[in-house]
């Protein structure tokens, strides 16, 4: 009797004392998480890799960090080399700026503001004098497109760049030594630059003028201009990385939780919002969610929860345009379908003011019972259903995967060179880290999570008057458009347009590639009507499109 009232005399306190050993234990880890975290992020986004930029040294340096890093927390190797899938981002023709040249009256002009040289041109030099109403044999001409581009305003089978090229054949024939087009006129002329055009080359120097260029250095029609030209282009491509790594449970079910590293470099691709030139370190778009990456891999492995496999992808090529994400989809290096997929992408700025944000609620009916039992601990947040959007899920979720994207929300920094490491908040990063590992745990015993299509966003990060609602395919290496994906319910898909279709011409606007597409819907507003040229397989289609 005296032992068993000793027993319920102790139970209490050493009730108390397991579970404060416990949480010294979780606070321990806590501390061991958070260190991590702001390690992880100082190198990520330190100067030395500068700003991570795709298929850079830095990118390289960051690549061989997250492996190392997954080596050391014991994950498996499940790239194509080791941890590393490498993968190729073809650019088309590039015009360096060092080895192009316009030179007016010992006046340089710049390439792509003032000139350009058409794809097709000639790679040579060319140099005389011209002014714009004379032709010399054994000089360079000049040539005012605005009468050819008037007459075929209303002709829907003009094709601009045959024209030019048919102008360009006759002025080698009759001795031009090169020939600088322009256009006078107010029409919009459709002479544009085509990176992924493999016409054979002009005879002749081609270039183009540009309104700015015309009106700067040419606004004296009858003078003589000495002129000095040089045309160079360069086919160019990156060799980009995924970094994967695995943790098999021999579990009937596996997880990808991914984040992209790659950042903006110098701003070399023109998506910075600031000026080029400066590092752009990107310590929350993406080192933050490289870091949470990182952290979870480790954790997970050490976990006793053994009901999932895990596949941890830290993406490159998302800046570009989720090259990374969609190269793995298409060439996955483990054979079972996802059973969801987690994006971590900017979770290191987290404000209560602001909340955190997770978008694709709506991709599985699971997930409203997961967040119904997952305490958010300190944080605050706003579900967004969406599984669309300007970051990896996106990916997968047009794979008919359901996904979760963590994300706390734009800022000032946001493609600035003053996204750095100090910024972060890091006890904020672990909360949510942890708050993953809760959700993650929570559908251990799920099984496969039934997958739903959710309404989708216009189109994110792009500043633009109108949209058709579709996911431009960045990888496409053709001449036109090309749509990934169509959202639902928006213009795009009450027109009829559909993913694979490759758009070419809105109203009067041609367009040979994305940053094309993007411009000509510049010049339309809400309420507008016009129509749109699009080729479906072999066949063209134009379409009647009310904005």
């Amino acid at each position: 009797m005296k032992q068993l009232l000793l027993i319920i005399i102790l139970c209490p306190t050493l009730t108390f004392s397991q579970s404060r050993k416990q949480k010294r234990a979780q606070e321990k880890a806590d501390k061991e998480t958070l260190a991590n975290l702001q390690a992880h992020v100082q190198y990520l986004a330190g100067d030395q890799l500068e700003g991570r930029r795709t298929g850079s040294a830095g990118e390289v340096l960051a690549m061989q960090y997250i492996s190392n890093y997954f080596t050391k927390a014991g994950l498996e190797p499940k790239g194509t080399n080791g941890f590393i899938q490498e993968f190729t981002i073809n650019e088309g023709k590039q015009l360096p700026p060092a080895d192009n040249q316009f030179i007016v009256n010992d006046k340089p002009m710049t390439v792509n503001l003032d000139y350009y040289p058409l794809a097709w041109s000639a790679e040579t030099t060319a140099s005389g004098s011209a002014s714009l109403d004379l032709r010399e044999k054994g000089e360079p001409w000049f040539w005012d497109a605005k009468d050819l581009v008037e007459e075929n305003k209303n002709n829907p089978h003009f094709a601009i760049d045959e024209a030019l090229q048919k102008e360009a054949l006759n002025a080698s024939k009759k001795g031009a030594k090169a020939l600088i087009i322009f256009n006078s006129g107010k029409q919009t002329d459709n002479i544009l630059f085509n990176k992924n055009d493999k016409t054979k080359a002009a005879a002749l120097p081609v270039l183009y003028l540009t309104p700015r260029g015309l009106k700067k250095y040419f606004a004296d029609v009858s003078a003589l201009y000495n002129v000095k030209l040089k045309v160079k282009m360069v086919n160019t491509s990156r060799k980009a990385h995924n970094v994967v790594g695995y943790i098999n449970n021999n579990a009937p079910n596996t997880v990808v939780l991914g984040a992209h590293y790659d950042h903006l470099g110098r701003g070399e691709d023109d998506n910075a919002l600031d000026a080029k030139g400066e590092i752009h370190n990107g310590a929350d778009d993406n080192a933050s969610g490289t870091a949470a990456l990182l952290e979870l891999a480790r954790l997970l492995k050490k976990s006793s929860d053994k009901s999932s496999n895990y596949l941890l992808i830290a993406f490159s090529g998302e800046e570009l345009g989720l090259f990374g994400s969609k190269y793995w989809l298409d060439n996955p290096t483990v054979t079972s379908k996802p059973n969801y997929m987690i994006n971590m992408d900017m979770v290191g700025r987290y404000n209560p003011d602001k909340k955190l944000t997770i978008g694709g609620f709506g991709t599985s009916p699971v997930w409203s019972q997961v967040f119904t039992t997952v305490p958010a601990g300190n944080l605050l947040v706003h579900f967004d259903s969406s599984g669309a959007g300007p970051s990896d899920h996106a990916s997968f979720y047009r794979k008919d995967i359901p996904v979760l994207f963590f994300f706390t929300n734009s800022h000032e920094d946001y493609h600035k060179a003053t996204d750095d490491w100090d910024k972060i908040n890091y006890a904020g990063e672990l909360d949510i880290v942890k708050y993953i590992e809760a959700i993650i745990a929570a559908t251990a015993n799920k099984g496969p999570l039934p997958f739903a299509k959710t309404s989708e966003p216009e189109m994110a990060k792009v500043n633009l008057p109108v949209t058709l609602g579709v996911m431009p395919d960045y990888a496409f290496s053709g001449t036109g458009m090309r749509i990934e994906a169509v959202s639902k319910g928006k213009l795009a898909e009450k027109s009829g347009l559909m993913a694979g279709d490759v758009l070419l011409q809105l109203g009067q606007y041609q367009f040979v590639d994305v940053p094309s597409y993007m411009q000509a819907l510049r010049n339309f507003k809400k309420g507008d009507s016009t129509t749109l040229k699009l080729k479906r397989g072999t066949a063209e289609k134009t379409v009647p499109i009310q904005f």
